[in-house]
């Protein structure tokens, strides 16, 4: 699964540095999270990060990128393989 921002984002700017696969950035009125570059914090951390930060809970589980565990693993080695490159 992927994370998404909701429109109750107050731009407080805590999630964004959080990231460890630098899946979240400014969008033109709130932040945003790629869905491609997001693993929930899968293979870095137990829990999704920008979600233990945020202070108004606006993160949320994206409808429409579910994925398991093991493909959200597969997501995180195939990241962490193009940094090494």
């Amino acid at each position: 699964m992927a994370l998404r921002i909701t429109d109750e984002c107050i731009n407080c700017d805590v999630c964004e540095p959080e990231c460890p696969n630098d899946a979240i950035f400014m969008g033109e009125l709130i932040y945003v999270i790629n869905p491609d570059a997001c693993t929930e914090c899968v293979g870095h951390h137990n829990e999704p990060q920008c979600k233990v930060v945020c202070p108004v809970d606006c993160i949320e589980i994206h409808p429409e990128f579910q994925e398991s565990e093991e493909a959200l693993m597969i997501k995180y080695e195939v990241l962490t393989s193009r940094i090494k490159a």
